[in-house]
């Protein structure tokens, strides 16, 4: 991939070059242009310079022998007398003076007929040796016409060169120019270069943010973004860590109970007591399958985990009875009974992640489930306002302390000896989290817990 560096001095050449050929051959036309300006004006003086000479008072011996001069100093240049400094354009300008029909003066090589036959101002003739541009000037009074000429090669030639030169200093400078532009873009970009260095030889391990001083300002917004992108990767491994470590911890103990389960079964000679071992390490696995569940849910619902956006409307209420069906067995198998209240004409359309309703269900009533005596009603009381929708469940358990309803959100803490991973309600405050759903602890009239999950509707649901 090109450089930085390279892509910029390209850029800026490229348009300075098209710059500078748009505004040299603006240059070039106007500089023409005035120089043509300028030799039309210097034939009109030269003309007029001839008409005061050729109607100077004098008497007609002089002007004969004033005339007679000039033609010799004339054909100096006609003959190319080399002794007498002269110009190689010296024959390309060319004058003529005529009274009536009569050729009075002539320059060298001018030829002996009229250059135009036009009496006043500038026109073009063609002759013999090219294209002229011609001026005349006629003074009624006298008869007198004066004709200057310029080749229209040479004039051509003189144009050209007095423009071209004008672009020359452009021309030589555009290298000049790109050298200092290289020069100037890398010492532009060195601390762009010292921050790709300091990456590069970095250890991969090393997570601590980047540290330069005197960046600009907009390499320092890139060194502020990669410094918050390592502090986040940083934390998520910290957090990794310690959920490793404390999944770790807490499952050593019930694989513990687990090999204790088998080993008594092994050892076991009576079969009832082999069927009691078999049974206690079928339910041991069973609260293992959920603890590690579990663990996975909320490693799925960790702060730094983004959202797939897979978020889809779904109508609550057929959700809630579907995951309280799948509960059933087990409060079947407590002696216990699961009562649902809701209005059934309500409107219970709401935008959530596949899975909410069930995660939310099965850890609330699963953890009412577990701790209410046999014989006790769990009610799941849904609730669809215009803002919102709420689950409420509560049970006849011996409830939360309000002192320790915040504690109980973490994960790992139990309520008991034999109160689970204390892993569900760290998993429902999470979910809510992501929905910016509130979770709320309160004591149910019965003296258990009362919790209630509230799901903010989306402008589209309400």
């Amino acid at each position: 991939m090109t450089s930085i560096r390279r892509r910029t001095l390209g850029v800026v050449l490229l348009m300075f070059g098209l710059s500078m050929l748009v505004i040299g051959t603006v240059s070039y036309h106007y500089a023409a242009h005035e120089v043509e300006e300028l030799y039309d004006a210097n034939m009109v003086q030269s003309a007029r310079l001839l008409e005061g000479l050729m109607q100077a008072p004098l008497p007609a011996p002089q002007r004969a022998l004033l005339l007679e001069s000039i033609d010799t100093a004339l054909k100096r240049a006609e003959q190319a007398d080399q002794s007498i400094a002269g110009h190689r354009y010296e024959s390309k300008l060319a004058f003529q003076a005529w009274r009536g029909e009569t050729l009075l003066l002539r320059s060298a090589l001018a030829p002996e007929a009229p250059l135009t036959d036009l009496d006043n101002g500038y026109g073009n003739a063609r002759l013999a040796d090219g294209g002229w541009r011609v001026y005349a000037l006629s003074t009624p009074d006298d008869d007198l016409r004066v004709i200057v000429g310029q080749r229209e090669d040479v004039r051509g030639e003189l144009i050209a060169a007095i423009a071209l030169r004008t672009l020359i200093p452009d021309l030589l400078g555009l290298p000049v120019l790109g050298l200092l532009l290289w020069w100037a873009t890398g010492w532009g970009l060195r601390p762009l270069s010292q921050l790709a260095a300091q990456i590069r030889s970095r250890d991969p391990q090393n997570l601590q943010p980047l540290v330069m001083r005197r960046l600009p300002r907009e390499l320092a917004t890139i060194a502020g973004a990669l410094n918050r992108l390592l502090e986040r990767i940083r934390s998520l491994r910290a957090r990794e860590q310690r959920f490793i470590a404390d999944a770790a911890h807490e499952l050593r103990t019930p694989l513990a109970v687990l090999d204790l389960h088998a080993q008594n079964a092994l050892a076991a000679e009576d079969p009832e007591d082999r069927r009691e071992a078999l049974d206690k390490l079928r339910g041991g696995v069973a609260r293992a399958t959920r603890m590690v569940s579990q663990l996975l849910t909320l490693a799925r619902l960790e702060p730094e985990q983004e959202g797939d956006g897979r978020v889809r409307e779904i109508a609550l209420l057929p959700e809630v009875r579907e995951a309280l069906a799948k509960l059933m067995p087990l409060a079947v198998e407590g002696r216990q009974e699961l009562q649902l209240e809701a209005d059934e004409t309500a409107d219970w359309r709401l935008d959530v992640e596949p899975g909410t309703v069930d995660t939310l269900l099965q850890n609330l009533v699963g953890n009412a489930l577990q701790h209410s005596p046999a014989g006790a009603l769990i009610r799941v009381m849904l609730s669809a306002g215009h803002d919102a929708v709420t689950i409420t469940v509560e049970d006849q358990g011996p409830g939360i302390p309000a002192e320790q309803r915040q504690q109980v959100l973490a994960r790992f803490h139990r309520g008991g000896p034999g109160a689970g991973a204390g892993l569900g309600l760290s998993i429902v405050d999470r979910l809510l989290q992501r929905h910016r759903g509130e979770l709320r602890l309160d004591e149910a009239p019965g003296g258990g817990l009362r919790v209630t999950a509230s799901l903010p509707r989306t402008p589209r649901d309400a």
